[in-house]
């Protein structure tokens, strides 16, 4: 089952079509299938059926929605912390330093990650300690909504995770390991396009053209269009396609440490947000393996003519270094 985008460019029509994985079909088989075709192609499917009701993804939304249109004094108050927790401002994020020339992207955030109380040594480690939340007074029922949308995303993502396994070849239960995804680095992002006009001529995006850095990502948007794909990032020129919206479905990337786990077999694409001049939301689910997890080579993905591309790394060392190479140093909003 695909879904079809479709994009103009150079005067000529650009179709493309992206498998849609349903959670609910008993067919395994099928949905591995599925996936596989996918992730070998452009490493972007739809989920659909993946038992989040779209009731409390349409509340979601709203309680989205009602925090960025609080006053920027407020929002700022809770800005991004060296935990990567809170709120990133409009520029705060420069994705393709290359094309976006001086400015970020013209989009605002807000991270919660996995819950870790200051008194748990847990929270030593990078990505894990408390939140920071709107006060209750100012936003009643967005804590509690988001941190059930945490929840369910994360058995959604480990869903996708069985899948993705069975199509490497591996035992489905691979990515569910304590050490994986058992005790995840698992960060759900709240985003905000404010209604810019990008103009790629003028180094203007809503999101430049990146790679996300983990392992799978879980997109769920709204109705308004902006997303694109590069499958070959190496043409010249670069041909972007359209990925349509589909209501109530997740829009599923792969991550860079997925291509590397898999020595580049499953792709993590390029990919860029376009604004056209109206407001988009959208929330971002990043699943990650556990801190001390070690990325390699796996050993369904390497053979003597065809050996390991990158060398092992820690997970945990992997995305601090990506978070800093995107973000804005948070001393200089003490500057400012």
């Amino acid at each position: 089952m695909g879904i079809q985008s479709v994009e103009a460019y150079g005067g000529a029509t650009k179709s493309s079509m992206l498998n849609c994985i349903d959670l609910s079909d008993p067919d395994i088989d099928k949905s591995v299938n599925l996936l596989k075709q996918a992730c070998l192609d452009s490493g972007f499917f739809y989920v659909v059926n993946h038992g989040i009701s779209q009731d409390f993804m349409d509340e979601a939304f709203a309680q989205s929605r009602k925090f960025f249109g609080l006053p920027l004094k407020e929002k700022i108050k809770l800005l991004r912390n060296e935990k990567q927790r809170g709120y990133t401002p409009v520029l705060d994020e420069l994705l393709d330093p290359e094309n976006q020339v001086h400015v970020g992207d013209y989009k605002e955030g807000y991270y919660i990650g996995v819950e870790v109380s200051e008194d748990d040594p847990e929270s030593q480690k990078p990505f894990y300690g408390p939140n920071q939340w709107p006060a209750s007074d100012i936003l009643p029922g967005w804590r509690e909504t988001m941190e059930k949308y945490h929840r369910q995303a994360l058995e959604v993502g480990r869903a996708v995770g069985r899948i993705i396994a069975l199509a490497l070849d591996l035992g489905a239960d691979f990515f569910d390991k304590p050490d994986m995804l058992g005790e995840p680095i698992a960060t759900l992002r709240l985003l905000h396009y404010e209604g810019q006009t990008s103009n790629p001529s003028r180094g203007l995006y809503g999101a430049g053209a990146h790679t996300d850095y983990g392992l799978i990502t879980l997109l769920a948007t709204d109705d308004v269009p902006g997303l694109q794909i590069c499958k070959d990032r190496d043409a010249k020129p670069q041909i972007w396609e359209d990925v349509a919206p589909l209501k109530g479905a997740f829009i599923v990337n792969l991550g860079d440490m997925l291509e590397r786990w898999s020595n580049c077999i499953f792709k993590s694409t390029l990919h860029r947000v376009l604004g056209n001049g109206q407001e988009r939301y959208s929330i971002a689910y990043f699943l990650e393996p556990n801190h001390d997890c070690l990325v390699e080579c796996l050993p369904t993905c390497k053979s003597e003519s065809n050996p390991p591309k990158f060398p092992p790394i820690l997970c945990q060392d992997y995305l601090c270094q990506r978070y800093k190479d995107t973000h804005a140093d948070l001393s200089s909003y003490k500057k400012q």
